[in-house]
């Protein structure tokens, strides 16, 4: 998980200095997400909750911890946010720093 994070962190400093901009990519193929037509409005959520996986990133780039993010929203597991963490580093392709 600290890989993950570490990938995070670059990604935000990437975007701080206006290299790119966090887009979340296709998460069709990732188990830990649903959408669903009548469930807050289509927008992607962890599955088996009402928690968008856009508050994952918000609040991780505000400077929110995993924990922190797992002890707020109850309903998310922490094996659907290492799944979602890991579906988003891999859709970027972003090196890990050394």
């Amino acid at each position: 998980m600290r890989e993950l994070i570490a990938k995070f962190e670059r990604i935000k400093t990437l975007r701080r200095r206006g290299r790119g901009v966090i887009k979340m990519g296709n998460w069709q193929d990732c188990p830990a997400v649903e959408r669903r037509h009548g469930k807050l409005s289509g927008a992607w959520t962890f599955v088996g909750t009402r928690v968008p996986v856009a508050a994952l990133f918000e609040n991780l780039e505000n400077g929110a911890t995993v924990e922190q993010f797992l002890a707020w929203f109850p309903g998310v597991k922490e094996w659907q946010v290492n799944t979602v963490l890991q579906h988003e580093a891999k859709a970027l392709r972003v090196p890990t720093p050394s």
